[in-house]
């Protein structure tokens, strides 16, 4: 019984220290991310050392936007072609949403944390998505601002 009482008051210390997504906070979902590793339902993690590609998120106003696979370059430049994912951000209970729409296709996440510097989303499966916040590398080292 001791025991049991424990393990609900921590598990209740997480579930309380958990963030919740508020409408105010979608704009720093803008720019690139990088993914650092996928826990899955297990409780597996797998780690990314080195990405090709970044997700690019752009949403507007209207909690409307799009997300691209972007590959950085070494002069910080992007390689992009014209593939993207429609994406709407939905609030409903208290949790975010992420839905995606391409001509193939429809699907959502949760989105779980959302910073300046993380984001976490959540799938169907129950996979987590960890990413960190990017932006251009350059390693030309000439100076020169990238575009």
């Amino acid at each position: 019984m001791k025991n049991t009482f424990k393990i609900l008051l921590l598990s209740l210390f997480f579930v309380s220290c958990q963030q919740k997504v508020e409408p105010s906070d979608i704009a720093k979902i803008n720019g690139y991310w990088e993914i650092e590793k996928v826990v899955f339902d297990e409780g597996k993690d797998k780690d990314y050392k080195m990405n090709e590609s970044y997700d690019y998120f752009e949403i507007g106003k209207e909690n409307k936007g799009i997300r691209k696979k972007v590959m950085p370059q070494l002069d910080g430049s992007f390689l992009t072609n014209d593939s993207y994912e429609n994406v709407t951000v939905r609030f409903e209970d208290d949790k975010a949403f992420l839905d995606y729409s391409t001509p193939y296709g429809k699907w959502s996440e949760e989105l779980i944390t959302l910073s300046d510097k993380e984001l976490v989303l959540k799938n169907t499966e129950k996979k987590e998505y960890h990413y960190k916040k990017s932006g251009p590398i350059n390693l030309t080292g000439d100076g020169e601002k990238i575009k």
